[in-house]
This record gives C-alpha cells, structure tokens and sequence, in this order.
C-alpha cells in the first residue's frame, strides 16, 4: 500500500500522516511508503516504520500532478486548498489552486491508467442559502461564496471522473474543524477555534460576529478518523452519489462560549472580546447551520456529540490533557 497526501504539511495532512505511520496499516494493507507533499516542505512523522518522501511544489504548475502519481500511489488524499477568506479575497488564485489544481491531478490519474482510492477534502460551504433545517445529504449544492464554488465544482468533478471509472473517488464535506491548534489561517471560520484556543492558554480573542451565529463543527481527531475510514469504503454500499457530509456538532457561538466556561470558568470567558466584522459576518451567514447526516453515519463516518466534547479533544491532543 503506497499513500499520497496532498496538503501533507497543514495541520490535517500532519495528523494524518502521523495516525497512517502509527497505525502501520490503511484499509487493512500494511504501509509500504507514504509521500507528503505541500507548497511549503510537510514533516515526515518521526515513527514511521516504513519509508516517507516529502515533496514540495505547486500542484497547479503544470506536470507537477503527472510527477506525483508516476509511482501510481494506491490511496491519494487531496487535502490541499486557498481556504475560504483568502479565496474570496484572491479570485484567481481561488480558482487556480482550488480547482485547476484538483482538475490537474484527476487528469494525471487518468492519463496515468489506473484507478486509485481518491478521497478529497470537501466543505459544507459547496450548500449555499435558501436551506432547510436540517440539511439532506442529497440537497442540491448551490454555493454562495468563491471557495464553496470551488469546492461544488471539484465535487462534481470527481463524481464523474469516477463514473468514467478513472478514480474511485470520494468528496468528503468536512464540518468546520475546531479546535484547531497552532496559528490562525485566512480562513473566513478561524475565529470559532480563536475563541476557545486562545482563552485556554490564557490569550485574548476576538470574536467578528454575533453569539446567535449556528454552525456545524468536528474536531481535528474526527477529521482524521473520516480520512482513514474513507480509505475503507464499500464502493458498492456507496454507490454513484460519492459526495458525503461527514457527522458533526451544530452550536451556536454562544453555545460554544458557554461549553469554553463550563470547563474553564468565567475567567477564560473574559478574554474574548467582541468586534463585529462585516465581512467575515455575510459569509458566515450564507453557510449552513444543520444537517442530516445519516446516509455517512449508516456508512460508519463517526464524530463528536457535543461541542464540551470537541473541547476536550483539544485539550487532549493539544494541551497534554490539563
């Protein structure tokens, strides 16, 4: 079994590669090399008990995706992409990376002949308002932002490159993932991670939107648990629709505080600090709230039940657990 993680240096891409080196094994093959590659050079995790190649480029540039599934990778995980705040700001280099890059690799595997697992990381920002409540996993996908467009197009994308039988492909549609730790991106979403990370280790954040803002969340241990379970699919149970959205928790902003003080108190609560910001407040509107998500958790996908928690994981994973 040789893995490909495209996206391998972000934080999911590390995670990733480190629960792949730990576990030794995907989909029940043992690993016999993984490769992590990035526009910035990945970390190769420290343990890996078979060998990891770190390659660094622009996907987009032409013959970079023909270079790497020459070795004919049998699980590819597409992971890298401008995310949403940045790719509503920078148009071109939305679309370049997004999807030209996207529609590169799947062309690279074609021309490469062979049929490779192809599980690419989605978004819940491809629905786009008026919406139901709570979402169908079928609801037809209308995005009302840049980087959602991109996101429905690459879906479609590999629907068909896979009914054409190039790929066994799957678009994962990702909840907002929080808490994730390290750095805030130029995601538009950053700011619900901000509000708890930043309180717990005694840091002020700053809160762009209202407390009554509802949005769907899994933590970053979930993420990488749909990565590895979609490695393991039914082709068959999934059948042509291979666009899925993955399980999660809905909760409000104000919800989230109030899971923030229950386990660290009023304290970490008070250094949030309120300054609405307009922008980041119309594209976080136009996003989706709730969904139904029984089709994926009929097929296994499985995550958190409640915000409290998704905090826990964090301060598991991220804080040594106190």
């Amino acid at each position: 079994m040789r893995v490909l993680i495209i996206g391998g240096a972000g934080m999911i891409g590390r995670k990733l590669a480190a629960r792949i080196a730990g576990d030794g094994v995907l989909a029940g093959r043992a690993v016999a090399a993984m490769t992590l590659h990035d526009i910035a050079p990945a970390t190769p995790p420290p343990d890996a008990a078979f060998p990891v190649t770190v390659e660094t480029g622009d996907l987009s540039e032409p013959g970079e995706a023909a270079r790497l599934v020459a070795g004919k990778p049998d699980v590819i995980y597409h992971l890298a992409a401008i995310v949403s705040g940045q790719a509503e700001q920078e148009f071109a280099a939305g679309y370049r990376i997004n999807m030209d890059g996207t529609r590169a690799l799947l062309d690279a595997i074609r021309q490469a002949d062979y049929r490779p697992r192809f599980v690419f990381t989605s978004s819940i920002a491809a629905f786009g308002a008026p919406l139901p409540d709570p979402i169908p996993d079928d609801f037809m996908v209308a995005p009302l932002t840049s980087y959602g467009t991109q996101k429905a197009i690459c879906e479609l994308l590999i629907s068909d490159y896979t009914r054409k039988g190039f790929v066994d492909g799957y678009a994962l549609r990702l909840p907002t993932i929080c808490v994730r730790p390290g750095k805030p991106n130029a995601a538009a979403s950053g700011f619900f991670s901000a509000i708890i990370r930043e309180p717990l280790a005694g840091q002020e954040a700053v809160l762009p939107v209202s407390d009554d803002v509802m949005h769907w969340f899994a933590s970053p241990r979930a993420a990488v648990g749909f990565l590895v379970h979609a490695a393991t699919l039914d082709a068959a149970a999934v059948g042509p629709r291979r666009a899925l959205t993955l399980p999660g928790v809905a909760v409000t902003v104000g919800g989230q505080i109030e899971a923030l003080r229950g386990i660290a108190g009023d304290k970490a609560v008070a250094l949030i600090r309120r300054e609405p910001d307009a922008f980041i407040q119309t594209i976080i509107e136009s996003w989706p709230r709730r969904f139904d998500t029984r089709r994926a958790r009929d097929l296994g996908f499985q995550a958190e039940g409640s915000f409290e928690a998704i905090i826990r994981v964090h301060i598991e994973d991220e804080l040594g657990g106190g």
